[in-house]
């Protein structure tokens, strides 16, 4: 097997993960916009299925058959299905004081996000390692879903008003994908003949962050047509990224 592209798939995965900065900034100077959030969660929302239905699992598909496939997607779902009930209930530390709550929610919403970056991070290394082109598509696409998640997420702590705080969190569960990315090359570096598997795995992770986690974040707040704008603007951004990835990279 021919070496795998380390330092390339953790640079783009790096940079695609940190783009949750720009994202708790908006959250800090817009933070009680609702309507943005529903927006900016249909955006996420729709973004990671796309990767997950019209990437990810087609490719899993044509190389490793449906049925496998679907038993790797489904075993995606279930470990994360499993960790995230584990997230609420961890605490880093005892949260007292006026601002226990917002900073017991920063705690949780941080790891939350390590939770939903990790197996993004997985899904780009080993669609790069398929396809040099859909790893960067994947990986720009994933860059954009974080903004906005990041945004909506962070909107119920904004009135902790704890800069540093949010962005060290910000940073952390942005690291988590290039982390994420460096599981999946050491995987497919021991078992190479998994990557398709792997690719649907990590389509199974993403599609129960959106369905458990997203949508009803959204519901709570309302506004559900907004919430269908942000998914059908996802979808016009990822066809543009898609034509963009395609001419430069082929």
């Amino acid at each position: 097997m021919a070496e795998l592209p380390y330092l390339t798939v953790l640079v783009l995965a790096t940079l695609s993960g940190l783009t949750t900065l720009i994202g708790v900034g908006l959250a800090l100077t817009v933070g009680q916009s609702e309507r943005g959030a529903v927006a900016g969660i249909g955006f996420s929302t729709g973004i990671m299925l796309i990767i997950s239905f019209l990437e990810l699992i087609p490719e899993a598909t044509a190389n490793a058959g449906l049925w496998r496939t679907l038993i790797a997607t489904g075993l995606g779902l279930l470990l994360v299905a499993i960790a995230d009930p584990l997230i609420a209930h961890f605490h880093i530390v005892q949260e007292e004081g006026v601002f226990g709550e917002e900073l017991k929610s920063a705690y949780l919403i941080a790891f939350g996000l390590i939770l939903h970056d990790f197996p993004e991070g997985f899904a780009m290394a080993n669609s790069y390692i398929h396809s040099p082109a859909l790893g960067v598509l994947i990986a720009l696409a994933i860059g954009l879903h974080n903004i906005p998640e990041e945004f909506a997420m962070c909107i119920p702590i904004a009135a902790l008003e704890d800069r540093q705080l949010l962005y060290q969190l910000a940073i952390l569960s942005g690291l988590s994908e290039p982390a994420g990315a460096l599981v999946g090359l050491v995987a497919v570096d021991i078992v190479p003949a998994l990557n398709p598997l792997f690719m649907a795995f990590a389509a199974g992770a993403m599609i129960y962050v959106s369905g458990h986690e997203l949508l009803p974040m959204a519901q709570r707040y309302g506004h559900l047509r907004l919430f269908g704008l942000g998914v059908a603007s996802s979808g016009v951004a990822y066809t543009a990224l898609r034509i963009l990835t395609t001419a430069i990279i082929g």
